[in-house]
């Protein structure tokens, strides 16, 4: 059983940066292409970004494209998130996920991803 923990998430303020890790356990790493994606009350969880399987390839949502960067270090079990230039509107639960095998390659599609963590709160203020 795959297991994923997040964490990093905090309060900053506009403009300020912060780094999210991701660390998975219970299957080998390098086998998953992976994804973060975001919860605001009220709305629904929306794609961030994710990352190939071995960090080939990555792909960002239009909202984050240019401020956000999805990275991975295998040997680490781990893929992190780095987010810069923090906007009031990416507060959110920032939630990991890795996506079913035997697909390895980086997408946004919710619906492709098989386990998720618990999430981390992110909150930007003003």
């Amino acid at each position: 059983q795959v297991q994923l923990v997040e964490s990093g998430g905090g309060l900053v303020q506009a403009g300020g940066s912060l780094r999210l890790s991701c660390a998975v356990s219970g299957r080998t790493f390098s086998n998953y292409a992976m994804g973060w994606f975001r919860q605001a009350p009220g709305l629904a969880r929306e794609s961030v970004a994710s990352i190939s399987q071995t960090g080939g390839m990555t792909i960002y949502a239009d909202s984050v494209k240019g401020r956000f960067t999805i990275s991975r270090v295998n040997a680490k079990n781990t893929v992190y998130l780095q987010m810069n230039s923090l906007k009031p509107e990416d507060t959110a639960v920032y939630y990991c996920a890795v996506r079913r095998e035997p697909f390895t390659g980086a997408t946004l599609n919710r619906a492709e991803y098989e386990y998720w963590g618990q999430g981390t709160q992110v909150t930007v203020s003003s």
